[in-house]
């Protein structure tokens, strides 16, 4: 066939022919389909600098005080095709920083800064970040210029940090260690809205944010700053406001502070209905380069710029740090006003014009606020500490100083992943800082506590059980949890259900370690748990070494935010076949989402709880999923039971949560299971996987990659080890 023909041919032809084509998917004829490409993301070969690349290196080579100078002058270089409000960038750059780590939530530790996401859909396309990619724009020849010695995410931080220092603000710090990604997260729940500032399915009951989600609106960081749903109503802002800052483990005075000390630089802009701007970035023309927004009003920026669609300078000074956010707002009395893009703001009755024009020199302008900027003086709470700040502007700037510090590291988990010379010396509570480490056991001693766990009387599943209950809180996105610290002896998450048996057995290692006195409790715990692997290994007919690194060390309570730490409580953990209560998603999801924060891929995920139900690591100690008569040894058993076509399923419950499995032939029943393990036989990537297990030569192979993906599981969090 000739290529003419060819092409007339794929003419007539409905489908579109080619691999990259926007043919339907298997998400379009099966939407619940269960998602395991979220474990596939960020690997190897999305990523340009290679496995060898080590961005810790490379950040010891920078020059840092040449980066900073040149982000100096940077600030005050104003450029024709974007012109620098006030003559200074500073403002701008601060909100791309803010931005950038804003997505923060503790609840399942997504989003922040830590990866530079900014830079891919859907958040470089938000409307609540509209024109943040002209700051990036004007950061590129700085990043170009540094290469790969600095991330983008790191730079965009930084950038922030110097912003301030320009404008007269002394910052708390900074650190380096935000490595970059290559590809836009897929594991992050922005929510199921299918429109932009949408929130019809954010809420339940009397105005609760649904949990999970940091924002009440698609598409926005925080709150709407015209109020719930353009309100104007300031006061029922303060819940909306409280609900999305304590999702990023702010309270009331770090509200008040970021707050009031982001408005007390720059402004908001809307001089013209927000129907003058373009397409987003993602949605632009390709001549657009990744330029979004581009304004048909006037010239397009400066004096025209049409951004959130609110006209608003808070400040006198909006270049310089000050005190006149709150002097402004208790000064004056407010009414409210329409922006020449008709949202709704707040102007000062009968008050001069006397805060700047951005761009007209001798221009005034009269004081304006947002509707969220009078919830910081009139909700009772906030305007307790806006008035303090008022009266006190020391206590002020020490307030923004650190809560703009926990603002921007607050995702980068423990200071062992702080680089560089700017890193504060004052350990933080929500660090979750450990003590120096005062064991330093030796290769004997190691085999000393491996001999006594192993006469304790803890079986294979309780040796395992608690080694897992204290390293599976790690996750990936804010680098929290771990066994590192050995808080599984710690409040809360002794007292948490899914741990209840991990804690019985905790307390027989706690004796061994406390009269050996050689080894941290932490180091103990995982110890435990290699002794258990290997045990179970020997009882399989196939003996390993299971690889462990003393070095571990044991938090104190009091270094130990029990409020910051409850979040990491698994509302599900199918690995101990553990789900409490009812969520929307499915438990076969939400197992995939602890695989997701444990960093695991999916055949790592398969290995894990395949070895983890014979070796009898149910977190009640149930039988289901248990599909072997020999519990306790590193048997391939659960893949060849579970794929057994003499086996028939049904489920025991009206939930579909539990079932049970009988004999084809004689109707007996043999076991009982889970959604957590059946879906290893009804999914058919997962179904993939478990054949290989199941097949000849499995059973060594299993053994091998459970063992690989425990140790990664045990020293997630061994930052110290990098």
């Amino acid at each position: 066939m000739s290529t003419t023909e060819e092409a007339q041919v794929q003419a007539k032809c409905p489908f579109h022919h080619g691999s990259t084509s926007a043919a339907t998917a298997n998400k379009d004829w099966w939407p619940t389909q269960l998602r395991m490409d979220v474990l596939n993301q960020h690997s190897a070969k999305s990523n340009p600098l290679g496995e060898a690349f080590n961005y810790a290196e490379e950040f010891k080579k920078l020059d840092y005080k040449a980066l900073k100078a040149d982000l100096v002058k940077l600030m005050t270089d104003s450029q024709p095709w974007w012109p620098a409000d006030f003559g200074h960038y500073g403002p701008q750059f601060i909100r791309m920083a803010w931005h950038s780590a804003g997505t923060y939530r503790i609840t399942d530790g997504r989003g922040g800064g830590g990866r530079g996401q900014q830079r891919f859909a859907p958040l470089n396309s938000w409307p609540d970040n509209v024109n943040i990619d002209k700051s990036r724009r004007l950061l590129w020849p700085i990043k170009q210029k540094y290469g790969q010695q600095i991330s983008w995410a790191d730079l965009m931080i930084l950038a922030g940090n110097v912003a301030l220092e320009t404008m007269g603000f002394r910052t708390f710090g900074f650190a380096g260690g935000r490595e970059d990604v290559w590809e836009p997260d897929m594991d992050v729940n922005w929510g199921t809205e299918t429109k932009w500032l949408a929130d019809d399915k954010r809420f339940e009951g009397d105005r609760e944010l649904v949990k999970g989600l940091g924002a009440t609106h698609m598409g926005l960081i925080y709150v709407n700053p015209e109020g719930p749903n353009g309100s104007g109503d300031f006061m029922a802002a303060a819940k909306d406001i409280r609900a999305t800052f304590y999702r990023m483990a702010m309270d009331d005075e770090e509200i008040v502070a970021l707050i009031a000390g982001g408005h007390t630089f720059g402004k908001a802009h809307g001089a013209a209905p927000e129907s003058h701007k373009g397409a987003e970035p993602e949605g632009g023309t390709i001549e657009a380069q990744g330029l979004g927004w581009t304004s048909n009003f006037g010239a397009g920026h400066g004096k025209d710029t049409v951004s959130s669609g609110l006209e608003v300078t808070w400040t006198t000074t909006p270049a310089q740090w000050g005190n006149n956010f709150f002097e402004n707002l208790f000064n004056f009395e407010w009414e409210m006003e329409r922006s020449p893009a008709g949202a709704k703001q707040w102007v000062a009755k009968d008050a001069p014009e006397i805060i700047p024009d951005a761009h007209v020199p001798g221009l005034k302008h009269k004081p304006r606020m947002l509707t969220t900027d009078l919830t910081m003086r009139f909700d009772p709470a906030f305007g307790a500490i806006s008035k303090r700040f008022l009266e006190d502007p020391q206590s002020f700037a020490e307030a923004f100083a650190r809560a703009w510090f926990k603002l921007t590291h607050r995702d980068m988990g423990p200071k062992a992943r702080y680089l560089g010379p700017e890193v504060p010396k004052e350990d933080l509570i929500w660090q979750d800082p450990l003590p120096a480490a005062t064991h330093k056991p030796t290769p004997d001693d190691i085999a000393d506590l491996k001999a006594k766990i192993a006469a304790s009387g803890l079986s294979v599943g309780d040796l395992v059980s608690v080694a897992w209950a204290s390293a599976s809180t790690f996750r990936g996105g804010d680098k929290r949890g771990g066994a590192n610290g050995a808080r599984l002896a710690l409040a809360p998450q002794k007292d948490w259900p899914v741990n209840q048996r991990a804690v019985k057995a905790l307390a027989r290692l706690v004796d061994i370690q406390q009269a050996s006195g050689k080894a941290s409790l932490a180091d103990t715990i995982v110890l435990a748990g290699v002794v258990g692997v290997e045990q179970g290994a020997i009882a399989a007919g196939l003996p390993v070494q299971v690889p462990f690194t003393p070095g571990r060390v044991d938090a104190r309570q009091d270094q130990t935010d029990v409020d910051s730490f409850e979040p990491l409580e698994p509302e599900a953990d199918g690995f101990r076949n553990y789900r409490n209560g009812k969520s929307g998603a499915s438990t076969e999801a939400l197992l995939v989402d602890k695989a997701q924060l444990l960093t695991l891929t999916a055949p790592e995920m398969t290995a894990l709880v395949g070895g983890l139900r014979v070796l009898g690591a149910n977190f009640d100690g149930s039988q289901h999923g248990v599909f072997t008569d020999k519990v306790g040894a590193l048997s391939n058993d659960f893949f060849v039971n579970l794929l057994n076509m003499n086996t028939v399923w049904s489920a025991k419950d009206g939930d579909e949560e539990r079932f049970e499995g009988k004999d084809r032939k004689s109707g007996r029943a043999t076991a009982t299971a889970t959604r957590n393990d059946l879906v290893f036989g009804s999914n058919s990537v997962l179904r993939a996987y478990a054949e290989v297990y199941a097949s000849a030569g499995g059973k060594e192979k299993l053994v091998r990659d459970f063992v690989a993906a425990w140790t990664k599981v045990m020293n997630a969090d061994r930052f110290d080890l990098a």
